[in-house]
């Protein structure tokens, strides 16, 4: 992104690279969908084929990770344990899967229906704090596969007001993957407390 004033433009040009500095990028960003707006708070980098086997894209093409690999710009949501809706923001050129997993945001707009979709929630802090509990102060679900995040859809990615300094960015694991424990591929706006507390993933053992 430029300097100052970034535009759609740029985050369209960020998103188009490399998954790493797209993700970095993201942080700051303001997503709108069912009347909520976030600023991204955490995000996840994930590459495709080549090495990363913690991506959904590892093993190749199918049914389930087919946006992944472009155009970017476009959603990637998935259902996980049967319960949970998870957003990701396909990065990278047409045909080398990549995503960016969006961990949790800060409500910014919209914080009466946020809480009326979390009404167990006592913080405003939680309402967005995790990527399932993100999903759910949006109202995001299955339909918003594929859907063109730049455009004036049902879900829209802006970008930030302002540039993030780069001394507000920490990195670490990412949370709860399978595999790649240690890649520090997790960016996060430094003492934020919309941001979810780190877990690394735990092997069940058999008894």
């Amino acid at each position: 992104m430029t300097s100052a004033e970034p535009t759609t433009a740029d985050l369209a040009d960020l998103l188009a690279g490399p998954v790493v500095p797209a993700a970095r990028g993201l942080l700051g960003c303001l997503l709108t969908a069912g009347g909520v707006t976030v600023r991204i708070t955490e995000v996840e980098a994930y590459a495709g084929t080549a090495g990363d086997p913690a991506s959904h894209a590892h093993r190749g093409r199918t049914r389930r990770n087919a946006v992944m690999f472009g155009p970017s710009g476009r959603a990637y949501v998935y259902f996980t344990y049967g319960m949970h809706w998870c957003m990701n923001v396909v990065t990278g050129p047409d045909g080398e899967a990549s995503a960016v997993l969006l961990r949790a945001g800060e409500v910014v707009d919209g914080l009466p229906t946020a809480r009326s979709r979390r009404p167990a929630v006592r913080r405003d802090v939680d309402l967005a704090r995790g990527p399932a509990r993100l999903c759910a102060a949006l109202g995001i679900d299955g339909a918003v596969y594929g859907v063109d995040l730049l455009g004036d859809g049902p879900v829209r990615l802006r970008p930030a007001t302002a540039p993030v300094p780069a001394a507000a960015v920490l990195a670490g694991p990412r949370v709860g993957v399978t595999g790649a424990h240690d890649v520090p591929w997790r960016f996060w706006l430094a003492s934020d407390p919309t941001v979810s507390a780190y877990r690394r993933h735990v092997p069940r053992t058999r008894r």
